[in-house]
């Protein structure tokens, strides 16, 4: 059975994809007593990386924003990996993001808006949450944003 966030998400039109596997010697994500935090998450779908590139150079603001969006998925298909059904989430507390930034870019908190709204727009008021939006000089195989999502259930 589908959860009521996941058919929202269904209806808004980003379905939940596969908990992407972790790329290191680390775990995607993790529980602790009530709180879940997932690792930094890449736009990936399936084992690709599909925004590639600092934004304000290579890709643009809407890219990064996209970016930021599959990314936040992936947070929240870990985030059901951990706690079998994203109805158990409560509230999103925070969100890290991390924008690979031309020199000079400082549109970051428009990028990771992109995950911010996907979260409002999936769990209403309880999306609410936290943040940092920080521009870097490079994050990993070249990814456009890196998500971080903390949760509790």
């Amino acid at each position: 059975m589908t959860s009521r966030v996941e058919r929202k998400l269904q209806q808004l039109g980003h379905p939940l994809p596969a908990a992407p596997e972790a790329v290191g010697a680390y775990v995607p994500v993790l529980r602790t007593g009530n709180l879940v935090v997932t690792s930094g998450q890449l736009p990936t779908v399936g084992k690709e990386v599909v925004f590639r590139g600092r934004v304000g150079e290579q890709l643009h603001v809407d890219d990064g924003v996209n970016a930021a969006r599959i990314a936040a998925l992936n947070a929240l298909a870990q985030i059901k990996a951990a706690v079998g059904d994203l109805d158990a989430v409560r509230r999103i507390v925070r969100v890290e993001g991390y924008v690979n930034s031309a020199p000079g870019f400082d549109g970051h908190s428009h990028v990771v808006n992109g995950a911010s709204q996907l979260l409002v727009d999936a769990f209403g008021e309880a999306g609410r949450h936290t943040r940092v939006a920080l521009g870097m000089a490079s994050l990993p195989l070249n990814a456009a944003v890196e998500i971080v999502v903390w949760a509790e259930v």
